[in-house]
This record gives structure tokens, sequence and C-alpha cells, in this order.
């Protein structure tokens, strides 16, 4: 018996149950790997008071800055924000929750939900303000702290230290995939492969879009980053859109150097 396809007529569509604040993984490192077109798709629908989880809030005008420009994030758990100014003023003037944790930390916490284990323990963050709590996650107007992260739950496993860490898990995970296949099984491309397979394990609804869609088989099965059974949704790309990549910063060298 074929298996029926996963493949949703539009980004629109997939994103159509998105609702009031629902918690959201996104993948991508900077403007890497971000699903710009879902991304897109869920500003349209105006859904609002989202929780993102993600590396970082995009940059201002692309991506996730779209939608903190558009009043449409309420909290963020990321682990860097420094390329986005709209996120600083937000942040500082009391109307943006902001939870900064590690790199790493956040990569395990999101792989922790995608394997079903609600906590772990790390050395990340011994001896710091992770472990000792009081970072400002939100302001108020006056730019005086009105929330502060708690402290960590602290154990010893053969003399060393470590802190108590949980899942991350997202009502909804939004990726971008080099290619596809109608069973949503998913191939990411080089750097993008960066955080797009923990996200995409992370959420309860998994949504992917994907440069090229193909029929089952259409991916070699050693090629799978993502296996199907984790996706429920897929959006092909439309050709004139494969362009829109942005680049974040352009550093570049004088004629001749």
């Amino acid at each position: 018996m074929p298996l029926p396809s996963k493949l949703v007529a539009s980004a629109e569509e997939a994103v159509a149950d998105i609702a009031d604040g629902a918690t959201i993984a996104i993948g991508g490192f900077g403007v890497c790997g971000i699903p710009s077109l879902l991304i897109e798709a869920l500003l349209a629908r105006g859904s609002r008071s989202l929780h993102v989880i993600s590396n970082n809030c995009g940059i201002d005008g692309w991506g996730l800055g779209r939608l903190l420009q558009a009043d449409r994030i309420e909290r963020l758990t990321a682990s860097y924000v420094g390329e986005n100014r709209e996120l600083e003023r937000r942040y500082l003037d009391g109307r943006l929750n902001v939870e900064l944790i590690p790199q790493g930390t956040l990569a395990e916490r999101l792989r922790a939900a995608g394997a079903g284990i609600p906590a772990f323990y790390t050395p990340a963050g011994v001896g710091t303000a992770v472990e000792d709590g009081g970072i400002p996650t939100r302001y108020g107007g006056d730019g005086v702290p009105v929330e502060v992260s708690a402290p960590r739950e602290v154990r010893f496993w053969d003399g060393t230290k470590y802190l108590l860490e949980r899942w991350l898990r997202a009502d909804f995970a939004l990726v971008r995939a080099a290619r596809g296949d109608i069973a949503g099984n998913l191939r990411f491309a080089k750097a993008a492969r960066n955080f797009n397979p923990l996200v995409a394990a992370a959420g309860r609804v998994t949504i992917a879009e994907c440069e090229a869609v193909s029929d089952l088989g259409g991916i070699e099965p050693d090629d799978v980053h993502t296996p199907g059974v984790l996706v429920q949704r897929i959006v092909a790309v439309r050709p004139e859109m494969l362009a829109e990549k942005r680049i974040e910063r352009v550093v570049s060298s004088p004629a001749g150097a």
C-alpha cells in the first residue's frame, strides 16, 4: 500500500493551524538554512504572542527579524542576538522576553526533546550566571529587570559539577531542506545542516520547506538526515524563490587584492 503524500499545496496552508501563543522551533544559523518561505507565510497569517526557539532571531528586515518587527514574537529562546538591533530595542524596553543560553546547550535541549529525554545534566555554564541565575529575561520600560533567570539545579558526579537543563519541546518546528520526498524524508545541504535536524525532531508538528521534492526513493537512504516519521508536512519552494537567499554580512577585498 503506497504511503500518503505529505506534500501540501502552499506554505500558507502548511502554517494555517499555528495559533496565537504557539511555541515554534525554527532551524537555521544566522540567515543560512532558515525556512524563509514558512516565516513569510506565518507573518501573513498573523499569529501573535509566539514563543520562538532558534539559534538567533534573523537580522533586521529578514527572516525572523520580519516577525519581530511586526510584533509577533513575545518570547525568544536563543544563544545569539548580536546582529539584530530591533531585538535589542525590544528586549531593553520590555517588549520581549529573552532567554539566552549557551549554544551547545540549546542544541542539546532540542536534541533531548527529539529523543524523548525531559532533562539532562551538563557542565556548560558551571560557575557563571547560568548556574547562579539572575540573568535578565525581561526589562521594565525604565531599563530595570523585572524578570530574571532561575538558578540551575546542581549535581556532582566523580567530583565534577553539572547543571540540570530541560528539553525544548515545540508545538511546531519549521525547517528548510535541500531535498525532501513525499514521505517527509529530508536532506540538508552543507552549512544548512546546522540546527535544522535538531529542530525537525523537537516539534510535535514538523513542517519542512524543500528546494526540491521527489517521489519516495528519490533520496538515497544513506543521505537521509531527518527521517520522514518526524515530519508531518512538506512544501516545495517555487523556482523563482530559490535565489532568495540573503548574506548576513558582506565582507569584500579591494579590487586586485
